[in-house]
């Protein structure tokens, strides 16, 4: 909820109203008015795939790529991983920004409003990236034991928006080893006009 200051110093809570002055309330999820409104995409590699080891421009993985002059803003919302087999490595998993030049289409997106608009953003398995940096660090693969890993299943880390990829810009997986076909990503975002 925003809150606007008033003259005597005091805060108040901004509240949305309707057409008709009826107070709008959200008991729904979080993303639900981005879904319902055709601005929430996701994307995610179905088929297991190998990673390229740290910040390298020659990458592999999964990443998203907001187009030089799309218009628009991709807010990072969740990015996602799993192991589909033994990890392979022990290393850190992570997210890097990075300039893109060679993205395509190669993995589809989708809109959480089924037969809705498409996105701008290109999603990728492996491309030519510039500048790669790493971003956030979310997580470790393979400590410990390499066959048994205590963080099993699907992992989410909310990025909430903190984030947010201006055209031209692209988000990468990030591991610090080089890695066979093991992991499976994803990410959610909304798009938003720049």
């Amino acid at each position: 909820m925003e809150f606007e200051g008033r003259k005597d110093g005091a805060l108040t809570a901004v509240q949305l109203a309707d057409n008709d002055g009826a107070l709008v309330t959200n008991t729904a999820g979080q993303y639900t008015d981005a879904a319902r409104h055709g601005r929430l995409f996701s994307v995610a590699n179905s088929a297991a795939v190998a990673t390229t080891a740290a910040a390298a421009t020659t990458w592999t993985g999964l990443g998203v790529a907001n187009p030089t002059g799309s218009g628009k803003l991709l807010i990072l919302l969740q990015f996602g991983w799993a192991l589909s087999v033994v990890g392979p490595d022990e290393g850190i998993i992570g997210l890097m920004a990075a300039t893109d030049s060679d993205f395509a289409a190669a993995i589809t997106v989708r809109c959480a409003k089924y037969a809705a608009g498409a996105s701008v953003a290109y999603a990728d398995d492996g491309a030519t990236i510039v500048s790669p940096v790493l971003e956030r660090v979310v997580s470790t693969y393979g400590t410990g034991a390499i066959s048994t890993w205590h963080g099993a299943g699907p992992q989410v880390y909310n990025i909430d928006g903190s984030i947010i990829l201006p055209p031209g810009r692209a988000i990468c997986t990030y591991t610090t080893t080089a890695t066979t076909a093991a992991f499976q990503f994803s990410y959610l975002w909304e798009e938003v006009d720049a």
